[in-house]
């Protein structure tokens, strides 16, 4: 550990590591998925699925060890239940910061499938992220406004068209889809251009939620209700990452059994879209609870 050093020392290792990570492991990931592109036969695309995969882990990995170097962190996570590697999961969780993807990696290691995040469309574009995310079969959403499905009608459902694609190969190995309901990281912006009902937490959107589970509902074990929290470090978790400042991450993980009323048409079914949103509207009144505990203790 050398978080002994000046904050701009460790800003530069830190930053430097996760450079060189990016570009070496998400390159690699890409070149996997331009091979599956060319060579689309079944042992090639075996292969190279896996190979992808073991790039993911050897990124998180390396990021994980670099949390480890440049900070002195104490961890507090409590999961519920068993988890198993073999199964699939449904993960959901808030979105503070950047430093949300890494945390999530390292506490689930070795604990669950690997996961895959549910990426807005523009990650695309996004040099390495996007390419590695395209070769890795993550769910892209696309989302239209009421106003141009107002004007084209046609696009209505094309928006979760390549969603549903992705979770129909996630059933091909054992995979954990990882939901950041919120739709974007939070922040005091944010929180107002929403008008969000919540302190911590920007509005939760529904329609992936309910899509994973339409698809793949009866092959997830369970659904994984994470809460992530930086009480230390509410204003700038992922910089005082970077700075050696991460001082104590709270994770709480509450296993929910999938119930056939959380199944449903929530593209054409009024009733059961209004049910659905309540059951997660209900769940993020319970993670704005569980987090303001922890921040009105300050």
């Amino acid at each position: 550990m050398i978080n002994f050093l000046p904050s701009f020392v460790l800003m530069l290792i830190s930053t430097t590591l996760v450079v060189i990570n990016i570009i070496c492991s998400l390159t690699l990931i890409t070149l996997t998925g331009l091979i599956k592109l060319v060579l689309p036969f079944t042992p090639v695309q075996q292969a190279t699925r896996k190979s992808a995969d073991m790039l993911l882990h050897m990124w998180a990995d390396i990021n994980s060890w670099m949390i480890k170097l440049i900070n002195k962190v104490e961890w507090d996570v409590e999961i519920q239940g068993e988890l198993s590697k073999d199964n699939w999961y449904l993960l959901i969780a808030n979105h503070h910061s950047w430093a949300d993807i890494v945390i999530l990696f390292t506490v689930f290691a070795n604990k669950i499938s690997l996961p895959k995040f549910f990426v807005k469309q523009a990650i695309l574009f996004v040099p390495f992220v996007g390419s590695a995310c395209w070769a890795l079969d993550m769910p892209f959403m696309k989302r239209y406004s009421k106003q141009t499905l107002a004007k084209k009608p046609h696009l209505k459902g094309k928006d979760l068209q390549s969603a549903r694609q992705a979770c129909a190969k996630a059933k091909l190995s054992p995979t954990t889809i990882v939901n950041f309901a919120e739709g974007t990281r939070f922040t005091p912006d944010k929180q107002q251009q929403t008008n969000s009902p919540y302190r911590y937490l920007l509005p939760p959107k529904s329609g992936g939620i309910a899509l994973a589970l339409a698809s793949m509902g009866n092959t997830f074990e369970q659904i994984l209700n994470v809460t992530i929290i930086y009480p230390d470090n509410l204003n700038s978790p992922f910089k005082d990452l970077l700075q050696g400042k991460l001082k104590r991450i709270v994770i709480r993980v509450e296993t929910i059994t999938i119930t056939p009323d959380l199944q449903g048409d929530y593209e054409n079914d009024a009733t059961f879209k209004h049910n659905f949103q309540q059951w997660v509207t209900i769940l993020w009144q319970r993670k704005e609870q569980l987090i303001a505990t922890y921040y009105q203790q300050k």
